[in-house]
């Protein structure tokens, strides 16, 4: 890493290196020496991350102004984040994509190759500190390697976006769904380019220099108005705060729309949709769009949650089956089930199966992708053709 790399410690050597020629060329040797270094330092992540702060912004003062006022809560985010992407790198067909958008998503910011540089230069320094005698020069250049190549990427991505890097928008209604949940539609001056399934980054006058990534519960309008469903996360510094104080006539800054849950090129395959949580927030979209397009194929929809409170989404979209007979709705509850299916959704799923012949997207908590699409999987759906979006820990809160 060049011009801002923080000299090693004793007679180690930099990790210099011969960059790889093309995007995510990386052998599996790099990712594997990545992710078992890791599981070295891990247990000393929040020193890992002091040390990388001090260094990033001793290198590079003006990056303080790129982070929120609060900065322990992001500690905790950023960083585990960008060390999940570098021990994925030797996945590209996975990550390529991911780091393209991100890429573009970080046109907000302002930041440029020196800024990608000097991230890169202190993770490796605050690595080298906690490592101490177990970092290697091939480490080193194993780190470097895995870092460049994602940062290589995501400039990529960078210089490939068009249009503005950010949008505003003004909060037009705030519906509270209890002391945790909220409904909030946002109008944007002019409407964005995204696709229904999508989701973006929002900065709320709340938590300046703070994001959350939120999808829009509507495919696109003329009127440039997007609802968001946010459930305050318990120890979270953003959603809370929306939850709670958002206000009509805020104004919200939009980043770049990302992901890859959305429709495609017809298949010709019926659809299975599956949501827990907010997750049902992009399903909806869907939904709305294939009832403008006329209901091409037929759709279930299967909703989850711990609690009749969690299916709030349910009755419009149940009224919409009622219309529509192409469509089929079914609601999943782990407590007190009552008149819904009993069971977390992705058990409810199977139970319903086979899916053998559907193309799959699912969107809710890690948690529950993960189990709903390793459960359709041993159930002999092809992972091919299940789609979610990155399980990525950043903004979360």
């Amino acid at each position: 890493m060049p011009g801002t790399r923080p000299p090693p410690r004793g007679d180690r050597p930099a990790a210099t290196h011969r960059r790889p020629r093309r995007a995510l060329d990386v052998d599996p040797a790099t990712a594997t020496a990545v992710r078992e270094s890791w599981a070295l330092v891990e247990p000393r992540l929040p020193e890992l991350a002091t040390t990388f702060y001090r260094l990033l912004f001793e290198h590079v003062p003006q990056a303080r102004t790129l982070f929120p006022g609060n900065l322990p809560p992001q500690r905790s985010r950023l960083l585990p984040a960008l060390v999940d992407v570098l021990q994925r790198v030797d996945r590209p067909g996975e990550l390529v994509p991911v780091l393209a958008q991100l890429g573009r998503d970080h046109r907000k910011f302002g930041i440029d190759a020196v800024h990608y540089e000097a991230v890169g230069a202190a993770l490796l320094a605050a690595l080298e500190d906690q490592l101490g005698d177990a970092w290697t020069a091939e480490l080193a250049e194993a780190w470097a390697g895995a870092y460049s190549v994602v940062s290589r990427t995501m400039l990529a991505g960078a210089r490939a976006g068009n249009g503005p890097a950010t949008w505003l928008g003004r909060v037009v209604d705030h519906h509270r769904m209890g002391w945790g949940l909220a409904l909030i539609t946002v109008q944007t001056l002019e409407p964005m380019p995204y696709r229904a399934g999508q989701y973006l980054s929002v900065e709320t006058p709340q938590r300046p220099r703070s994001w959350r990534y939120l999808s829009p519960a509507n495919p696109p309008r003329p009127d440039g108005l997007l609802q968001f469903h946010v459930r305050a996360v318990a120890g979270g510094l953003v959603s809370p705060a929306m939850v709670a104080h958002t206000r009509v006539d805020d104004v919200w800054r939009l980043g770049t729309p990302m992901g890859g849950l959305h429709l495609g090129v017809e298949s010709g395959r019926d659809l299975l949709l599956v949501a827990g949580g907010t997750g049902v927030a992009p399903i909806k979209a869907i939904v709305n769009q294939l009832a403008a397009q006329g209901g091409p194929c037929r759709t279930h929809v299967f909703v989850g949650g711990r609690t009749w409170n969690d299916l709030y989404a349910v009755p419009g979209l149940t009224a919409l089956a009622h219309r529509s007979p192409w469509l089929d709705v079914v609601a999943a509850v782990e407590q007190n089930a009552g008149e819904a299916e009993h069971g977390p959704v992705g058990d409810v799923v199977i139970r319903h199966g086979p899916w053998t012949d559907h193309d799959v997207l699912v969107a809710g908590p890690p948690a529950m992708i993960r189990a709903t699409s390793t459960a359709l999987v041993a159930a002999g759906t092809h992972p091919a053709r299940i789609r979610h979006d990155p399980l990525l820990s950043a903004y979360a809160g």
